[in-house]
C-alpha cells in the first residue's frame, strides 16, 4: 500500500512552491529568506492533529525515529527494551544503537507481539517495550498496556507499517508514550524518507526534538548560533523539501486509506472463497475495524506447503508483503548477525531454540500486499493464481 501510487502533481507543485518561497530548504533559521514558511513544522503540527496528539517532530527516517524516540525517553546503556521477533530489523537495531539490551518476545497468531511472552521476558532492569503494529494491524495493546502499567514501563509504539490504523477508534502510535512513524517510498504516506515521533508529553518531545539536532534547544531567545543546550545529540533533521510533500500526502491519507480498506475487503473475499475447501487460518485481528488494510494474511497448515504455493505464486509473477518472501528481514530468528555473539543466544539455533514460537507461525504464512490501484480484473488473476498454487 505505497504512498508513491498517488503521487501527483499535487506534490509537485508543493516541492515547487518552497522554490519559489525562497528555496529555503532547512527546517529552521534563515527568517529573512523564507518569508514566514516552515513546512516541516507545519508538516509536525497537522500530523500531530491528525493523530490526536500534542507534540511531535519529524526525522530523517522511520529507523531515526524510533532511536531518537527512545532518546526521548531517557532509554540508555544498563536498560533492557522488550519488542517482538517479527518486526524490520530496525527495531531492534535502533534499540542497539542507544547502548540499551534489546530482549526479544515471540509473537502469536496476531503477529504482533505475545503479551504472555513479553510478561514472561520483564527483569529488573526492563525500562520500555516497543509494540510493532506490523502490516497495518495493532498490536494487543490492552493488554500490554496493562502489563506495562504493573511493571512501570514506557511504552513507545513502532507504527511504521500501520499508519492510519487505530485501536478502538484511538489512532496507532498514539496509545503508549511514544508513537514512531515511517514515511519511506513504500509506506501509506511517503515523503521518498522521513519519519516521526509523536508524544503527549513536553519532557519526552524536548529531549527528542534536541536530540535529533545535535542537542540544540531552538531558543526563541537568541540566535541559532548561540542556541542553548544541555544534552549531546546528533542529525536526524527532516527538510522542507520532505515537508510540503508531507503535507500533501496527508490531505490525500483518509481517500487512500478507504481505497486500501475497501481493496482489502474485496481481495479477503476472493481469498476465502478460493479457500473455503483448505484447511487455512486467517490472520487474528485485535480490532478489525483499526485495521489500515495493508494486507491480506493467511496460514497454511505447514511451512513446507507454504512454500510450495508461495514459489507457485511467484511463477505465476505475484509477489507478497514480506511474507515470505522478505521473512530473513522481518523476523530475529534469522538475525545471526546480531544476536550470535550476545551472551544469551551464542552457539544457540535461534529459530528453533529461542523463537520457535514466532517461527512456526510465521514459516506458515503467506501475506498478499493490498494496492492503491487494486481492480477487480487483478483480484480474479490472484484467486485464479491461488487456486493453482493450491491444487499444485
Amino acid at each position: 500500500m505505497p504512498g508513491w501510487e498517488i503521487i501527483g502533481e499535487e506534490e509537485r507543485a508543493a516541492v515547487n512552491a518552497v522554490f519559489d518561497n525562497g528555496g529555503v530548504l532547512f527546517r529552521q533559521a534563515f527568517a529573512g529568506l523564507r518569508n514566514g514558511v516552515y513546512k516541516v513544522k507545519e508538516f509536525e503540527q497537522a500530523f500531530s492533529r491528525h493523530a490526536g496528539v500534542q507534540y511531535g517532530h519529524a526525522v530523517t527516517s522511520g529507523t531515526a525515529a524510533l532511536k531518537v524516540g527512545l532518546k526521548g525517553l531517557g532509554i540508555g546503556p544498563g536498560d533492557e527494551v522488550i519488542t517482538q521477533s517479527h518486526t524490520f530489523v530496525a527495531t531492534v537495531e535502533a534499540i542497539l544503537e542507544c547502548g540499551a539490551t534489546p530482549v526479544v518476545a515471540d509473537v502469536n497468531w496476531t503477529l504482533n507481539l505475545d503479551p504472555e511472552d513479553l510478561e514472561r521476558k520483564i527483569t529488573e532492569r526492563t525500562r520500555a517495550v516497543i509494540p510493532v503494529h506490523m502490516l497495518g494491524v495493532g498490536a494487543q495493546m490492552d493488554e500490554i498496556l496493562a502489563i506495562a502499567r504493573r511493571h512501570d514501563l514506557k511504552v513507545l509504539e513502532d507504527t511504521a507499517q500501520a499508519l492510519g490504523g487505530t485501536y478502538h477508534g484511538k489512532a496507532l502510535g498514539a496509545l503508549g508514550d511514544v508513537g514512531c512513524y515511517s514515511f519511506d517510498h513504500g509506506k501509506l504516506l511517503t515523503t521518498g524518507e522521513g519519519g516521526m515521533v509523536l508524544t503527549d508529553q513536553h519532557e519526552i518531545y524536548f529531549r527528542a526534538r534536541c536530540y535529533a539536532d545535535h542537542g540544540h534547544e531552538d531558543n526563541p531567545a537568541v540566535p541559532r548560533g548561540e542556541d542553548t543546550r544541555t544534552c549531546a545529540g546528533f542529525n536526524y533533521r527532516m527538510m522542507e523539501l520532505q515537508g510540503a510533500i508531507g503535507l500533501v500526502q496527508l490531505q490525500k491519507l483518509p481517500g487512500s486509506l478507504a481505497k486500501h480498506r475497501a481493496n482489502k475487503a474485496m481481495l479477503q473475499a476472493r481469498v476465502e472463497h478460493v479457500t473455503r475447501n483448505e484447511e487455512i487460518r486467517l490472520r487474528e485481528i485485535p480490532d478489525p475495524d483499526g485495521d489500515n488494510g495493508d494486507s491480506v494474511i493467511f496460514f497454511l497448515d505447514d511451512a513446507a506447503r507454504a512454500k510450495r504455493v508461495a514459489r507457485a505464486l511467484q511463477e505465476q509473477g505475484f509477489g507478497f508483503k514480506n511474507l515470505p518472501d522478505a521473512l530473513n528481514w522481518h523476523f530475529a530468528g534469522t538475525w545471526d548477525h546480531i544476536f550470535g555473539d550476545m551472551a544469551p543466544y551464542r552457539g544457540r539455533d535461534l529459530e528453533r531454540d529461542v523463537w520457535r514460537q514466532s517461527g512456526e507461525i510465521l514459516r506458515r504464512a503467506i501475506a498478499l500486499p493490498v494496492f492503491y490501484k487494486m481492480d477487480e480484473a487483478y483480484v480474479a488473476r490472484l484467486g485464479t493464481a491461488l487456486e493453482k498454487a493450491l491444487q499444485a
